[in-house]
């Protein structure tokens, strides 16, 4: 076995320093990790291991001899620093730092020194001793993420719209980001370092909010939560917060992550939304509710109006019931398109048109108000066509809402006119009384819903502040613009309509005769079953039908609605959808399984918004029919009844 110990001369032998000098500079020369030399006491390189070689890239012939200067950047080593380590480190005994060094090839690296006083035994300084170290690698992952950390901190500094911010585990506020500031109102001063309660109301910190909040983030991993804050002036606000906690590696709770965003804005809108809608029910249900009782008013109006001749005072007293009557049901259907336009909710049913035809419509619909009211109306319309698409009706109503309001503002024995005419690309309609006039501020602010200007009191009619507001509305559902202008109080006012041309169609079509009912006289006969449970309603429809020579007969519910039918055999049920003991929905699909040829079902009801009459569609009912149902619109569902093939019964 060879002898490990053959190199090593006995240890009281007179050779052993030098055998350990040898051995710990082969140790220093082998280090290649580090940069490990010697300087003088001048700060001149002595020695050089093969770590500074490959560190430093300098051979030890090339660098022995020179000034530890030449390892430090120009700017470094003119400031006078390297000679202050050597200073330092003889003072102290030892000098540690870190910085940039330069390799010889000009390559910047960072270093960590170590510099070591050397002195004899008598204490005289004799040289230092340096390590070195390349930290580049380190420095390099430090300042990444040093700038990660810096990116993230802007980041969360440039945020406005979200509070972003940390808890310590007790709760108390350590970052406080711009978002916050702008949300809560205070500065980082104000908050770092107290407790997060302060954001929450008074009762909300007696409940103990804030610390279930915390307590919740913690046992569940997050916790999100809504309800009112304050900021700094005492305002609420209504916030969505999210908590999220924050651990180290170990897993122990270092604080909390905290996200606040406003949400006042968006919980008013979801709150008018919702007032919206309600609102749109409300207003269904009043107009339900008010037409149920004006049904039986309009029908016995009609039932008078077939009795000539009639004494004077009753004319008169009929003529009164049917205007009032005529404009409360506008005023009802106003309201209700209002808040269709509103809600955009609207629906145009769009054809050709000739706008004569509605302007004379609009006009004749009219003319027993202006009439009632010894206003004088004239009409002035061209010799030939003028061409729109829109629909007639909503076109009518605008027009209708227009001739109303000059009525309303103008004295009695007054003028009012509507003209038409061609523009260029437009047809433009005016409508121009000599009345109360209007103010030039008020000439927008008029047109504005529920507005009004000042009305005389020689009507008595104030109405509700909608019409010309909703007329605007439709003639822009249109493409088309309704303004108004007036000298002044007193001197009269003039609304211009414009709608846009409709394009050349060719030919104008031939009108078309009205259908004939397939070889049935009018004079025919029509079985009609009137379904309400509304008496009034359903008796004075009934006494309205036997006066046009049509047998009817009322029943007061969904329950005896199908006996009836079965006995009466009738061609046209007029039925009611709301009834206390059933559906007409329900009462429709009775009808259905009767033997033999089934009646014309028309649903006559309160509600007329666009969605009522789908659904009516859907459900197979023949007519839609609003109450209180005009003369007009019963003799059209009893044509349609009169062409259907007979029931059984017959």
């Amino acid at each position: 076995m060879p002898d490990q110990h053959r190199d090593r001369p006995p240890a009281n032998s007179a050779g052993a320093p030098q055998y350990t000098e040898e051995r710990f500079r082969l140790l220093v020369d082998s280090v290649q990790d580090y940069a490990i030399f010697m300087l003088d006491e001048q700060g001149r390189v002595q020695t050089w291991n093969a770590g500074a070689q490959r560190l430093k890239g300098y051979e030890a012939a090339e660098i022995i001899g020179r000034p530890l200067e030449t390892f430090y950047p120009p700017e470094v080593a003119a400031r006078g620093w390297p000679r202050e380590e050597l200073e330092r480190a003889a003072e102290a005994g030892r000098f540690e730092d870190e910085g940039w060094r330069v390799r010889k090839d000009g390559s910047r690296f960072w270093a960590s020194v170590v510099i070591t006083a050397l002195r004899e035994a008598d204490g005289r300084l004799s040289g230092f001793a340096k390590v070195t170290r390349d930290l580049t690698e380190r420095k390099r992952h430090e300042e990444a993420l040093r700038r990660s950390e810096e990116q993230f901190r802007l980041l969360m500094e440039a945020v406005q719209d979200y509070a972003i911010f940390m808890l310590d585990p007790a709760g108390h506020v350590l970052t406080w980001n711009a978002g916050a500031r702008a949300i809560k109102g205070y500065a980082a001063e104000d908050v770092v370092g107290r407790h997060f309660s302060m954001f929450f109301t008074a009762q909300d910190v007696a409940a103990g909010a804030p610390q279930r909040e915390l307590e919740a983030a913690r046992l569940q991993g997050r916790a999100e939560a809504e309800g009112w804050r304050v900021r700094k002036d005492g305002t609420p606000f209504w916030a969505n917060v999210v908590i999220t906690p924050v651990r180290d590696k170990d897993g122990v709770l270092r604080g909390f992550a905290k996200v606040t965003r406003d949400l006042t804005e968006q919980r008013r809108m979801a709150e008018l939304e919702q007032s919206s809608r309600r609102m749109q029910e409300f207003l269904a249900m009043l107009a339900h509710e008010l037409r149920n009782p004006l049904a039986p008013i309009r029908h016995a109006s009609d039932i008078l109006q077939m009795y000539s001749p009639l004494p004077a005072p009753l004319v008169r007293a009929r003529q009164i019931i049917d205007r009032q009557l005529t404009h409360l049901t506008r005023l009802i259907d106003d309201l209700l398109d209002v808040a269709r336009v509103v809600n955009g909710k609207i629906v145009l049913q769009s054809a050709r048109l000739d706008l004569r035809d509605v302007v004379t419509a609009g006009a004749e619909a009219l003319r027993p108000v202006i009439s009632a009211r010894t206003q004088h109306l004239a009409l002035n319309l061209p010799d030939t066509a003028v061409p729109v698409l829109g629909d007639e009706t909503r076109l009518a109503q605008a027009l209708q809402n227009l001739l109303s309001n000059a009525s309303r503002y103008t004295p009695s024995g007054g003028d009012i006119a509507v003209a038409l005419r061609i523009d260029g690309e437009d047809a433009v309609v005016t409508v121009s009384d000599t009345g109360h006039g209007i103010e030039p501020q008020a000439l927008e602010r008029i047109f504005g819903l529920f507005e009004q200007g000042d009305t005389p009191r020689e009507h008595g009619d104030s109405g509700l502040g909608i019409g010309l507001g909703l007329a605007r509305r439709l003639v822009e559902l249109h493409g088309g613009a309704l303004g108004a202008s007036s000298e002044g109080v007193g001197r009269g006012s003039v609304f211009t309509l414009r709608l846009p041309l409709a394009e050349a169609d060719g030919a104008a079509a031939s009108p078309q005769p009205p259908a004939k009912a397939a070889g049935v006289a009018p004079a025919d006969a029509c079985r009609v079953l009137v379904i309400d449970d509304n008496r009034d309603s359903a008796d004075t429809m009934v006494s309205l039908l036997e006066l046009l020579g049509h047998p009817a007969r009322a029943v007061y519910g969904a329950v005896p609605a199908l006996a009836a039918a079965r006995e009466f055999g009738p061609h046209l049920v007029l039925l009611d959808l709301n009834m206390p003991d059933g559906s007409g929905f329900e009462v429709l699909d009775r009808l259905r399984s009767l033997p033999g040829a089934r009646p014309v079902v028309a649903a006559m009801t309160g509600y007329g918004q666009h969605a009522d009459r789908a659904r009516t569609q859907a459900a197979g009912f023949a007519l839609h029919l609003t109450k209180p149902v005009g003369l007009d619109d019963l003799r059209k569902a009893l044509a349609l009844a009169l062409v259907q093939p007979r029931s059984v019964a017959d």
